[in-house]
């Protein structure tokens, strides 16, 4: 080989030799770019939870309610989480009923929703943690209507379970580890602020809670009417008489007098639904008011409950019904309400009892 040949061969070697050096400092400066963008990743996740967090907390300890707390968390955590479903539930002092706290989505309110939170409670009573599924797989449902993500995380107050969390979404392996952590850490930061709504709503029920019906106390009754006359459209008002109530304490003495208010209680609670409000108006008058509910409505639910005391009670007693109702249309105020509801029921006490008489309108 002469020079000029040795030189070209020299030649090729040198722009290999770049060339390889070239892509050496490419791959490093890729792995580094790799690298930064992956800890600029986890930088801006953490930022993120840090101000999802700190969101979180300023909101808890603005709002004490009950509800405004639950609202928050449930709006929090699908916006977080993008979850589908987020369903909060207390236990009952026995643990033997579910209560669905505000917030909670409409799918736990289905029967549906039942196979989960029966499966997920009993999990979380037995292994008394939080509970992470990537694929949860059952077979009873079709895939349309599965949920196969799930998280649920306890309830804490005072290291004692009181309920859980259920987050959900349809998509198998959809939250990460990262995710179930920091939902977690969203729980055990609102546990405080629940805590003390919990104690402050259970105080509340005792003030506005009649000892011995468990019904509403009047100043309750009275409060929630005048602020539904301000923003429903209309309204019904019932007040009940136990007939020949001095009768039945005269002739069984007054701790069955107080057994029969209790009775007519029970048969109230059951006759209304959650936001009418049932109280105890005086002695063995008792009260119901109906909001955003029809005349037609309310004398049918007045009829239906003068029909059930008479048939479920024991000693066998009936009550009489004073009902009267307005209307936003009409100019009308809550004492007028009680006035005439107070007249219709002077009027089914003298024409016979037993019956439901309305005075509907100013």
């Amino acid at each position: 080989m002469d020079a000029k040949e040795l030189q070209e061969e020299l030649t090729k070697y040198k722009e290999i030799f770049h060339a390889i050096n070239t892509i050496t400092l490419l791959a490093n400066a890729t792995g580094r770019a790799i690298e930064d963008a992956k800890l600029y990743h986890q930088f801006k996740q953490v930022i993120s939870e840090l101000q999802t967090m700190n969101e979180t907390s300023q909101e808890l300890n603005a709002n004490f309610r009950l509800f405004n707390i639950m609202e928050f968390m449930s709006k929090q955590i699908t916006q977080t989480f993008h979850a589908q479903e987020v369903g909060f539930f207390l236990f009952s002092k026995d643990h033997s009923k579910l209560r669905v706290l505000p917030g909670t989505t409409p799918f736990f309110l289905t029967k549906q929703s039942k196979i989960y939170t029966n499966l997920l409670e009993a999990k979380i009573h037995t292994e008394k943690e939080s509970i992470f599924i990537g694929d949860f797989n059952l077979p009873l449902l079709n895939d349309s209507k599965k949920y196969h993500s799930v998280m649920a995380v306890p309830i804490l107050q005072s290291k004692s379970i009181k309920g859980f969390t259920i987050v959900m979404h349809q998509k198998p392996n959809y939250f990460s580890l990262e995710t179930f952590n920091l939902l977690q850490s969203l729980l055990l930061h609102s546990s405080l602020a629940l805590s003390n709504s919990m104690l402050r709503e259970e105080l509340e029920h005792m003030i506005i809670t009649d000892h011995l019906t468990k019904l509403h106390s009047r100043n309750f009754l009275d409060e929630n009417i005048q602020y539904s006359m301000k923003d429903d459209p209309e309204g019904v008002f019932i007040l009940i008489d136990i007939d020949n109530f001095k009768e039945i304490n005269d002739t069984f003495g007054h701790q069955v007098g107080d057994d029969v208010l209790i009775q007519v209680a029970k048969l109230i609670k059951k006759n209304i639904r959650e936001n009418d409000v049932g109280a105890r108006w005086g002695g063995e008058e008792l009260a119901i008011y109906l909001p955003r509910v029809s005349i037609e409505e309310g004398l049918e639910i007045a009829d239906r409950l003068v029909k059930t005391i008479a048939e479920c009670t024991f000693p066998k007693i009936t009550v009489s019904c004073g009902v009267s109702y307005w209307h936003k249309d009409k100019h009308d105020t809550y004492k007028y309400l009680f006035k005439r509801a107070d007249e219709a029921l002077y009027l089914a006490k003298g024409t016979g009892k037993n019956k439901v008489v309305a005075q509907k309108t100013a």
